[in-house]
């Protein structure tokens, strides 16, 4: 390998774990909500609202934030969003009521959404012939943060106190910080928009370019699915046969880890064969895991299934990645707001429709719905396979 190959491989590596480290800051509060309710006793119940409040700061970080990546230089633009995310989770831990918290938890989520800067910056550094490559790893990072985020965060609130963990979360931050400044290139943007501009700009994306309606489509039948088999995994196994805990369904995360391995791979295949390999085949992969979870509901049918289900997501993820990057270059963070919007409005319905399937034909609803969105993401990745 040459240097410069070697340059581009540790940098894709130090981007991977980058993207995961900033992404789990979402998700370190879930398993400390217990120890957050005994903490401040006199209307803890509040607390509950915690996660939500998170995933509210991302979805607004995401849409008034990371459009920005295409008018201003990416690097710097992570680097002061890294600067949010250390004060954030500082104010989040030093919190002394459920109120502070929750706000403090909205900057933090969306301060997290350095990783969405992320994709769009390794797709800008690679070539084209390695593109799909180095955002498979870039997404296998982020998707270990989300996986093990919870892992961590549960050990270090049982043992230190879960004010400790957003102390310790701020103190990777400064870490990655540190190194992002001295790693991470300076871009210039080939064009400058205001913000009314670039705002206004996502509509005409979504108008200008049927790959990534079609992107969003697909992949965010996929990820439906995904939300709700993770929204009645503990609703299952809390029940006949099983009788276990939500500490197993969390658990299954750790086996979510093959959509790690599934990511780099399906990049490299993207490319040297083109994306339209590999989108098809997440889709059947995801279908699989659904068909194992309808016909064997064994607790390791379920944990095969889940291998198969992430892997097949994660595939699709790179391969629809590779094609709506590749649409427009200098508005790469502007496709990537409007793709990663789409997925999390999918993911909230396949949530509340996972929900709905379990209160009316229970696990076989909640399979048989995952199946039925895995089969239309096959469907829209055929069809544009033959329209591109």
């Amino acid at each position: 390998m040459s240097d410069k190959g070697r340059g581009i491989c540790g940098l894709t590596l130090f981007l991977a774990a980058a993207a995961g480290f900033s992404n789990a800051n979402i998700y370190y509060n879930q398993p400390l909500l217990g120890h957050m309710a005994h903490s401040f006793g006199e209307g803890a119940n509040s607390v509950s609202f915690i996660p939500a409040a998170t995933q509210l700061g991302f979805a607004l970080g995401l849409v008034l934030l990371v459009p920005l990546g295409d008018t201003f230089d990416r690097g710097k633009l992570i680097l002061w969003q890294t600067a949010g995310l250390v004060l954030a989770l500082v104010a989040a831990a030093l919190a002394p009521s459920p109120l502070l918290l929750m706000m403090a938890s909205v900057v933090v989520g969306a301060s997290a959404t350095i990783a969405q800067h992320i994709i769009p910056l390794a797709a800008e550094l690679a070539p084209p012939e390695v593109r799909g490559r180095m955002v498979g790893t870039v997404m296998g990072g982020l998707l270990a943060g989300v996986l093990l985020a919870r892992t961590l965060s549960g050990l270090v609130g049982e043992h230190f106190g879960w004010r400790a963990m957003y102390f310790l979360g701020a103190g990777i931050a400064v870490a990655i910080g540190a190194m992002l400044a001295v790693k991470l290139p300076r871009f210039k943007p080939e064009k400058t928009y205001s913000y009314k501009r670039l705002m206004l700009s996502l509509v005409q994306l979504v108008r200008t370019y049927p790959q990534l309606r079609r992107a969003v489509g697909a992949q965010g039948a996929l990820f439906a699915g995904f939300s709700a088999f993770w929204a009645t995994l503990s609703l299952l196994l809390e029940g006949p046969p099983y009788h276990l805990g939500s500490d197993v369904a969390g658990l299954f995360g750790i086996i979510g880890l093959a959509g790690i391995l599934a990511a780099p791979l399906a990049g490299r295949i993207a490319d040297k064969r083109g994306p339209g390999s590999t989108r098809g085949l997440g889709a059947l992969l995801t279908l699989a895991g659904f068909g194992l979870f309808a016909v064997y509901p064994t607790i390791p049918g379920l944990g095969l299934g889940v291998a198969l289900m992430d892997a097949g997501v994660q595939t699709a993820m790179v391969s629809h990645q590779s094609v709506i990057f590749a649409l427009e270059p200098g508005a790469r963070s502007r496709i990537n707001t409007v793709y990663m919007t789409g997925l999390f409005l999918f993911g909230a319905f396949g949530s509340a429709a996972g929900s709905a399937a379990w209160n009316l034909a229970g696990w076989s609803g909640v399979a048989g719905l995952g199946a039925v969105l895995a089969a239309a993401s096959f469907l829209l990745s055929l069809l544009a396979g033959k329209q591109e």
